[in-house]
């Protein structure tokens, strides 16, 4: 799920998380259903088709070239070969349009990648209306992220995590993929050099309890180092829970990569180009931001006294 910038963040209150991205005008919806788990719509407008979960932009493509147009935070899903670059097979927990999962395949052809999606309706919309394919190298499990975790048995290279849910307060992170527990379990699938990749929405520069200090402090209190990767055009934060808890910098790890690359095993052009936003400091906002448990579910401080799992956010243009 991607929100993008618009201008000068005027105000934003994180409460746990939602986002949404409006349609251009004109656009045409050009499917639309409702399944048990969202109001889904494909929509397209400006030259890209997207995704929609309610009014909540997932996932998007190019018409011209459906293999282009993808959000640049699916970029940082692939930083994961900074630490392991002999990886030969991921889990990914959400599916959406599947853009994550084809650049996999194109730009990774040597590694399997299970995805798990919890609404079938996703995966035919995937299939249907953004080029998404199983094949052996791909496949798709009916499940719920977490419980699909708690079954399995079988360790991973990495496990991306982007899944979110649409309800009556908006687009959210389910709380169930968001604890401590459901990190320590994601370190239980991981292989000794294995990584996690999250995805969520929020700022660096906030010193109150917010989203990516909740999300920072909690994978910290299961993975020995925590980096952070801010995309550029959106306010996506893609967090990577490494078991190695020495800090590195960028200059420091992608020499880990480079077997791959020259060997052709990963090739996504922008690699080398999106390790200049790394940062290995925590953010700001992680001293005051709670640890978030099972059986915690905050109601003051990050919440605000709001309902959970919202992201509040006001934004204003530069005058």
């Amino acid at each position: 799920m991607m929100l993008r910038r618009h201008g000068v963040l005027a105000a934003v209150v994180l409460v746990l998380l939602a986002a949404w991205t409006t349609i251009a005008d004109g656009g045409t919806v050009v499917f639309e259903t409702t399944s048990v788990y969202h109001h889904i719509r494909v929509v397209e407008a400006g030259g890209y088709r997207s995704l929609l979960f309610d009014s909540s932009e997932q996932s998007r493509i190019a018409l011209a070239d459906p293999e282009a147009g993808r959000f640049e935070y699916i970029d940082y899903f692939f930083m994961p070969w900074l630490w392991n670059g002999a990886m030969t097979n991921v889990l990914m927990i959400g599916l959406g349009g599947g853009s994550a999962q084809q650049a996999y395949a194109r730009y990774c052809p040597g590694v399997t990648v299970e995805t798990v999606e919890i609404d079938p309706v996703v995966l035919k919309v995937a299939e249907d209306y953004f080029g998404f394919r199983q094949s052996p190298r791909q496949r798709v499990v009916i499940s719920d992220g977490r419980v699909f975790l708690r079954r399995s048995r079988r360790q991973y290279d990495a496990v991306l995590v982007d899944a979110y849910v649409e309800g009556r307060y908006g687009a959210s992170i389910p709380y169930h993929l968001a604890t401590q527990e459901f990190f320590g379990l994601v370190n239980d699938r991981l292989a000794p050099n294995g990584v996690v990749a999250y995805n969520c929405i929020g700022v660096l520069q906030n010193n109150k309890a917010d989203l990516v200090g909740a999300i920072y402090r909690t994978m910290k209190s299961v993975f020995p180092q925590v980096y952070l990767f801010p995309a550029r055009e959106s306010w996506n934060v893609v967090l990577v829970g490494t078991h190695s808890a020495e800090a590195k910098r960028a200059h420091e790890l992608w020499p880990n990569a480079m077997p791959a690359w020259q060997s052709g095993r990963m090739r996504l052009p922008t690699f080398f180009q999106r390790l200049g936003v790394l940062r290995v400091a925590p953010p700001s906002s992680s001293i005051n931001s709670p640890l978030l448990a099972d059986d915690y579910a905050p109601v003051d401080g990050l919440l605000g006294g709001m309902r959970p799992l919202r992201l509040f956010h006001t934004l204003r243009e530069e005058p």
